[in-house]
């Protein structure tokens, strides 16, 4: 019999499945379709500080091998998810979920993060600091590691759970911020979020999206996935929860090897609702059919 648990800083786990923030609402939405008690855990829609309409439509494209998406965090705000989402998850899901938090400048995070981290019903942090630094000409936190161990620090100042850095992919070298993360105090790295990408319509020759470009993700991404997970539990050691264009269980298995201690399955939920579960269900035949009797025994198996 396998034995799919693992852990991420003291936090255990059923099995590794997490459904990425941004592809499964508040989790609460999915309920209707399957128990959502079978996944390891749930990544929360982005949370930022206050209500954000998000940007203007149309802003998913479909292109080969994934989609791009320009959603801009589209959510009620901290308060709101705290007093109306929460309770909704907590009928339908007992197991404790990940909060995505985003902000615009420092203080953005510090106030979602210390409220946030009070919820009994959470189980981790996922600071997302791909976002533009509105204090600094709108350069995202993720793509310089000053400001990212800026982030780090003010989150892990005013919190007491587990804290993990949601990291960008378009940056020259990965493991720089990685390394800046840890150093400020980051319990553990989520990698990677969305590559920049952009689709032109033939027909009206403007850009398909109206913000013109927008996060691509999908299966087209996932070596890109593999290459950077290897790479930062080569600099860090630290727990990584890995993804980016994760498909099937054998795609779990190859993130593990590289280094990750859990996945976050995303684009592959808005193509099939199902997916997250399908994965969860095929993990174990997959496991004994490569020869692998515990997840925990093959973390960074590759290296």
């Amino acid at each position: 019999m396998v034995n799919t648990k693992v852990t991420l800083s003291g936090l255990t786990l059923d099995n590794p499945i997490i459904p990425a923030s941004g592809t499964f609402g508040f989790g609460y939405e999915f309920a209707d379709l399957y128990d959502i008690n079978a996944l390891g855990s749930i990544a929360l829609k982005g949370t930022t500080r206050e209500a954000r309409f998000g940007n203007p439509t149309p802003r998913i494209a479909e292109c080969t091998e994934g989609l791009i998406n320009s959603v801009g965090l589209q959510n009620p705000g901290v308060d709101k998810v705290i007093s109306e989402e929460l309770p909704k998850l907590k009928k339908v899901f007992h197991k404790p979920a990940v909060a995505n938090i985003s902000g615009f400048s420092i203080e953005d995070y510090v106030v979602a993060s210390e409220k946030l981290d009070k919820e009994e019903q959470i189980g981790l942090l996922e600071i997302n600091i791909s976002c533009p630094n509105v204090h600094n000409g709108g350069m995202s936190f993720g793509t310089d590691p000053n400001s990212a161990a800026e982030v780090t620090q003010a989150v892990k100042a005013v919190t007491k759970k587990p804290v993990y850095m949601k990291l960008s992919p378009n940056v020259t070298d990965i493991t720089e911020i990685a390394v800046a993360c840890k150093e400020a105090g980051a319990d553990g790295i989520s990698l990677i979020n969305t590559l920049m990408g952009m689709r032109i319509s033939l027909k009206t020759q403007k850009p398909v999206i109206a913000n013109k470009m927008g996060g691509f993700s999908g299966p087209a991404i996932f070596p890109v996935a593999v290459r950077m997970v290897y790479q930062v539990y080569e600099a860090t050691g630290l727990p990584i929860i890995g993804m980016g264009g994760v498909q099937s269980a054998e795609d779990v298995l190859e993130l593990m090897l590289a280094g990750a201690s859990a996945v976050e399955v995303g684009a592959a939920n808005l193509v099939d609702p199902l997916a997250s579960l399908k994965i969860v269900e095929a993990l174990p035949e997959t496991m004994e059919k490569y020869g692998f009797q515990t997840l925990t025994d093959m973390i960074g198996g590759a290296h």
